[in-house]
């Protein structure tokens, strides 16, 4: 079936023939979701979610951000450390990601999935949370704290992406269809090798496979072909869109949680080698990050990638409940 039917029977709420389910119907993050309905750019939609109310409640939300080959699913660890010291932890699938619509027309900007996220957390009745990002997370985070420089009473970002302009440095661009050409290709085998190499800083844990096989679902058969032509959008956004030259307008307390080997950069792959080894230095990156944001603190972690949070959660979360504690 071609991607623009598919794409109308998904706008109409119509299954389209598929093996995979484009919105992630088939995996359980293991916790209850709840959908908030919107309507944005003239589209109805609705924006998948997490919310869990502690036991013992300090008075406190957390909203957590996930990345571009993330879903609100992978927070898993961080929701349980937030919620068991007393956060009410929300956590959203944004829209055109896992969970959450996938509409058949969308320009994708980081200041509207930030105005998707604002009108989430204003219908809940949430005021001031702590807002914590994660890879494009963390990018759609300092674009929301700009945004909304009243709307949170923290910031916090998990390796970002978006700390280097990518394209200023040099990096061709490419089209969408470039793009999508570039995701349909995607495998599991592709997914587990540039988590490891990225996420993991070349280690591996059998605990790790479940997010790969939470994304590799959403690339089978015909039902990929939505899912790709979305994450080809959104990478096209992300690319096109950067945060880093007005960052200095963040007034939010801010912390930045560095795994020191990570080497993310949106089209690396299509730069000369010299180039390459220029981008994603994230030790380089993220001090001078943390130098332009008023009053910053940032904390490395030498031996860690991509994903702290993931790789080494017991120490993530402690630095992290130790720094909202202050």
């Amino acid at each position: 079936m071609p991607l623009r039917h598919a794409l109308a029977l998904l706008s109409l709420g119509l299954a389209a023939p598929a093996v995979a389910d484009p919105m992630l119907a088939d995996f359980s993050y293991g916790w209850p979701v709840s959908r908030h309905s919107l309507v944005s750019q003239d589209e109805a939609m609705e924006m998948a979610y997490i919310d869990v109310k502690p036991t013992r409640p300090n008075g406190r939300t957390a909203v957590l951000l996930h990345g571009k080959n993330f879903c609100a699913g992978t927070w898993d660890a961080t929701i349980r450390a937030l919620a068991g010291a007393g956060f009410r932890v929300i956590a959203p699938d944004q829209i055109g990601f896992c969970k959450s619509t996938k509409p058949a027309r969308y320009q994708y900007g980081l200041h509207t999935l930030a105005a998707n996220t604002h009108d989430l957390l204003t219908a809940l009745g949430i005021e001031k949370p702590v807002l914590i990002g994660h890879s494009m997370g963390g990018m759609l985070a300092m674009r929301y704290a700009i945004q909304y420089p009243d709307a949170l009473s923290r910031l916090v970002l998990v390796n970002p992406i978006g700390l280097e302009d990518w394209r200023a440095k040099g990096v061709p661009n490419a089209t969408v269809d470039q793009l999508y050409a570039t995701e349909r290709k995607t495998t599991r085998d592709s997914i587990k090798a540039y988590q490891q190499s990225t996420y993991y800083a070349g280690g591996w844990s059998p605990r790790y496979d479940r997010w790969v096989d939470m994304l590799a679902s959403m690339y089978l058969g015909k039902g990929g072909d939505i899912v790709a032509w979305h994450q080809a959008l959104t990478a096209d956004m992300v690319f096109n869109q950067p945060v880093i030259h007005e960052i200095d307008r963040i007034k939010a307390p801010t912390l930045l949680m560095i795994g020191a080997r990570d080497n993310t950069a949106l089209g690396k792959g299509r730069a000369d080698p010299a180039l390459q080894a220029r981008l994603g230095d994230y030790p380089v990156l993220a001090r001078a990050a943390a130098a332009r944001i008023r009053g910053a603190q940032l904390i490395l972690y030498p031996d860690y990638g991509h994903s702290p949070q993931v790789q080494a959660p017991d120490r993530f979360h402690e630095d992290l409940l130790k720094a909202l504690a202050r």
